[in-house]
């Protein structure tokens, strides 16, 4: 329905225009964000700018079938969740606009896909149904042209020995991991690699003590031998990804946008600079719901631009959970 004009969005004009088209579609064919919304009295009429658009609590995938369209789901992406709490769900009823959408986003940085052997370190999603991060390097791993790509649990001596071998062949190389697997990985072997990406997908996932952004890519950085770490900034609730080439800073794709909301008033956004949590409209995901405000901390440095800088803890998101229905 909206496919072709989202992955056309040139400007901030159309990404406006196109957000408040999506927001009146939603609003009429998506009952729980209707009502998220008559609860907060925005309907369609009374919206004139972005900062207008209610953006609907995250937690709300975990309680609520959030859907805008009438067919049935493709497929339904979950999130890991920790033990004794619900999964988010995300019922995805056209899987082609999710490959469209990180296939696009992808290539708009790291180029085609065949051009790279691409290795991923990825345990705790393999080891688990439903991740749409799996189902997304495994599209990326199945177009490259490359017979060395492909995923590893926890056959590191292996993943060592792929890494090295793809560098003395000067072989352009994505290594996608968990931070705490590609911390296994260093603790176990260094490397000094020339030609090959090193991208986390954050999370220690309880298999270790969370660690701030800077404090885990010096370790990767040293471990490694690389200036830098490369960061991919997606989740279970939406189908497209910003990606970072350094220092945190995430840039979104034409139809993707980061807002930063007040922390301690939820439906106040801020200006850059300021610190606060993450709103996201997502215009890929207009079967579901575009528009979503997450439980992750950051800043917009620039235009198009986003730290991310962690997650509220528990205390810190009242200013959201107060919206839950």
């Amino acid at each position: 329905m909206y496919s072709e004009k989202i992955f056309s969005v040139n400007n901030e004009a159309e990404f406006k225009d196109l957000a408040l088209e999506i927001f009146v579609f939603q609003y009429h064919n998506n009952k729980v964000y209707r009502q998220f919304c008559d609860l907060l009295k925005k309907s369609p009429g009374k919206l004139k700018k972005l900062e207008d658009i209610p953006f609907l609590p995250i937690e709300f995938f975990k309680s609520h079938r959030l859907i805008s369209s009438k067919s049935e789901p493709e497929i339904v992406f979950t999130s890991s969740g920790t033990t004794g709490k619900q999964s988010s769900k995300h019922y995805v009823t056209d899987l082609s606009i999710y490959e469209k959408s990180f296939f696009k986003a992808f290539e708009n940085i790291y180029g085609n896909p065949e051009d790279l052997v691409i290795l991923a370190l990825l345990p705790s999603y393999l080891e688990r149904t439903g991740s749409s991060l799996i189902y997304m390097a495994d599209a990326l791993i199945k177009k490259s042209q490359h017979p060395e790509s492909g995923f590893y649990l926890n056959n590191l001596d292996e993943l060592k020995q792929t890494l090295e071998k793809a560098e003395s062949a000067g072989k352009k190389t994505l290594l996608i991991g968990v931070s705490f697997a590609l911390l296994d990985l260093v603790e176990r072997h260094r490397f000094n690699l020339k030609n090959t990406i090193v991208m986390e997908t954050g999370g220690m996932k309880g298999r270790r003590k969370e660690m701030i952004r800077t404090e885990l890519h010096q370790i990767l950085c040293e471990g490694f031998g690389v200036a830098t770490i490369h960061s991919e900034y997606g989740m279970t609730e939406l189908l497209s990804q910003a990606y970072s080439t350094g220092d945190g800073i995430f840039e979104c794709p034409s139809w993707m946008k980061i807002l930063i909301r007040d922390s301690e008033d939820a439906l106040s956004l801020l200006p850059e600079q300021k610190t606060g949590g993450i709103n996201v409209i997502d215009l890929a995901n207009f079967n579901s719901c575009s528009f979503i405000a997450t439980q992750d901390l950051g800043r917009n440095t620039e235009a198009g631009k986003t730290e991310i800088l962690g997650r509220f803890d528990n205390s810190d998101i009242r200013g959201c959970n107060l919206l839950i229905l």
